[in-house]
C-alpha cells in the first residue's frame, strides 16, 4: 500500500547500478517506481522483483537520447498516474580514453547520453511539473564535475556541463525542486563497455577497490526527495571513506 506521501518517481537508466539500487530503496520508502532503460528484461525482473516485497513499479522501454522516446516515457507515466513528482535523471555512460585517441563516436555517445539526455528529461517533465506547481529533478553528477583526470577529459566535460545545466536550472526555479547528486566511484557497470580496454580496466580496479555501494548514492536521493516542498537539497557529494 502506497502512504499519503508517496510519490510518483520516474528513474532512467533502472535496468542497472545506480538507477536499479534507487528502484528498490524509492520503492521500499513507499513510491511508485516507473522505470526506464533499453534492457526491458532486466526492467521487468526488477519490476516483478519490487512487487513481490510488496512494493508498487512499472516500467517502460527508455532510450534517453531520442527526444520522443523520452517524451513518450514522462508522458506516459503523466497519463498513467496523473502526475510526475520527482524525474531522477540517471542513464549515463564512460568510455574512458585520452583525447588524442579520437574516439569521437564515444564522445558522441557520452554527449548524447550523459548531456543531451538530461537535456531531454528536463524538457519532457518540467512543464508537466511547472502547471502542476511542484516537482523535484534529480540528476545523477559525478565527482568528475569538479576535477579533470587524465584519460577522463570528455567525460569530465559532459558531467560538468551537467553540474552547470543543474545549477542554472536551480537558480530559475521557485516551485520545482532541484537536485544534483554526485557519486564518487561507485559499484555498477559503467566501467564495463567501451572505451581504452586498459584504461577502463583499470577504472574497474579502482571502482572495485575504493568504490561504495550504489545503495549509497541512492541514500543519497531518498534522502533529498524526503524533505518537505519548501525545502531544496540542491548539491550531495558522495564518496567512499577510502576514495579520499
Amino acid at each position: 500500500m502506497t502512504s499519503p506521501d508517496s510519490k510518483i518517481v520516474l528513474i532512467t537508466g533502472a535496468s542497472s547500478g545506480i538507477g536499479e539500487a534507487t528502484a528498490r530503496r524509492l520503492a521500499a520508502d513507499g513510491h511508485h517506481v516507473v522505470l526506464g532503460a533499453r534492457r526491458v528484461d532486466r526492467l521487468t525482473a526488477l519490476v516483478e522483483e519490487l512487487r513481490g516485497a510488496g512494493g508498487t513499479a512499472d516500467y517502460q522501454r527508455l532510450d534517453v537520447t531520442s527526444r520522443d522516446s523520452v517524451n513518450s516515457f514522462v508522458t506516459g507515466a503523466h497519463d498513467r498516474h496523473g502526475r510526475v513528482d520527482v524525474l531522477v535523471n540517471n542513464a549515463g555512460v564512460m568510455a574512458l580514453s585520452t583525447v588524442d585517441a579520437l574516439r569521437t563516436e564515444e564522445w558522441d555517445q557520452m554527449i548524447d547520453v550523459n548531456l543531451r539526455g538530461t537535456l531531454h528529461g528536463v524538457a519532457a517533465a518540467l512543464p508537466l511539473m511547472r502547471a502542476r506547481g511542484k516537482g523535484h529533478i534529480i540528476t545523477i553528477g559525478s565527482s568528475a564535475a569538479y576535477r579533470v583526470d587524465p584519460t577522463a577529459a570528455v567525460y569530465c566535460a559532459t558531467k560538468y556541463a551537467v553540474r552547470a545545466l543543474s545549477e542554472g536550472l536551480r537558480q530559475e526555479s521557485r516551485d520545482v525542486r532541484v537536485t544534483l547528486v554526485s557519486p564518487g566511484y561507485t559499484h555498477s557497470e559503467l566501467t564495463e563497455r567501451g572505451g581504452d580496454p586498459h584504461i577502463q580496466a583499470a577504472a574497474r580496479a579502482a571502482a572495485e577497490e575504493l568504490g561504495m555501494p550504489a545503495s549509497a548514492v541512492a541514500d543519497a536521493i531518498a534522502y533529498s526527495i524526503a524533505q518537505p516542498d519548501t525545502v531544496d537539497v540542491n548539491e550531495i557529494i558522495v564518496r567512499s571513506t577510502v576514495q579520499g
